[in-house]
């Protein structure tokens, strides 16, 4: 059976409740990056907080197996299950007025905070299963990227920890871990700079789905993918000069686009080595 069908039958029980008032569907199947790894994301806004019944009945309607259960933690109720087809479905429940404040915290406030910018990416790329007013009114507050938060993804992301420094001496000693921890640490760091540089709100905290993202930006530098692909699997040395590479061409790039934003101390940073 489809993914997106079993999404949309699922939605048809949640929606039974009368405490719910709208239902995102979100992750790779919203995106259409589903796989046979993949499993169904749905985001239930409520009225008013769920209880253990109501986020219970649905599973137990669909005789599903639970994997997880979490109590309400970091503005939202979360619980996994199995479903008889064998698909996981990951459910992520908040109240309505919860999703409104944490749209305000990002494009309003500029916060970076990666956890709240996903669930403002799964406003704005998700599909609307129930709600569809309330749902397109959320996407209407999101649809148009902040000049201020991309300014803040591009110099937090810049500034990189010291750890960058180091990264000489560890290809000299030959201290690999250490070594590709700062290479990943970077990586991710750029990631950030082009997320914000292409008005792309964050769409998972570790970067997941890179090939489609890079794709999706059409400011970064020629080859990217290919090139981030190549300092992980490639040797060492050609790893740290391949970074190098890149850095230069995403500052440039910043320069560019947003020639009124002061790097300048970020890019001193960059270039110490010791």
């Amino acid at each position: 059976m489809e993914l997106l069908q079993i999404a949309e039958e699922m939605g048809a029980i949640y929606k039974q409740n009368p405490k719910v008032e709208a239902i995102i569907l979100a992750g790779s199947v919203s995106r259409n990056l589903h796989d046979e790894h993949s499993d169904i994301e749905l985001h239930i806004l409520w009225k008013t907080p769920p209880e253990d019944k109501d986020r219970k009945k649905p599973i137990e309607q669909v005789n599903g197996r639970i994997l997880s259960y979490y109590p309400f933690e970091e503005e939202e109720w979360s619980e996994s299950y199995v479903i008889n087809a064998g698909v996981k479905l990951e459910i992520s429940n908040f109240l309505t007025t919860t999703v409104e404040n944490i749209i305000s915290d990002i494009v309003d406030n500029h916060e970076i905070d990666y956890v709240k910018q996903c669930l403002v990416a799964s406003v704005n790329d998700g599909g609307s299963i129930y709600g569809h007013n309330i749902i397109a009114s959320l996407k209407n507050r999101v649809a148009k990227y902040p000049l201020e938060l991309a300014k803040r993804m591009i110099s937090e992301n810049l500034s990189f920890s010291n750890k960058w420094a180091n990264r000489h001496a560890l290809l000299y000693r030959q201290d690999w871990l250490m070594l590709y921890e700062v290479i990943c640490e970077i990586q991710k760091n750029l990631y950030g700079v082009l997320f914000g540089l292409n008005n792309i709100y964050v769409h998972h905290p570790a970067f997941k789905w890179m090939n489609y993202n890079i794709k999706s930006m059409h400011l970064k530098p020629q080859n990217l993918y290919n090139r981030m692909t190549t300092i992980l699997v490639g040797s060492p040395n050609n790893s740290v000069v391949e970074l190098e590479k890149l850095i230069e061409e995403i500052i440039d790039l910043i320069e560019e686009q947003i020639p009124e934003l002061d790097i300048s101390k970020q890019k001193e940073r960059i270039g110490y080595v010791k």
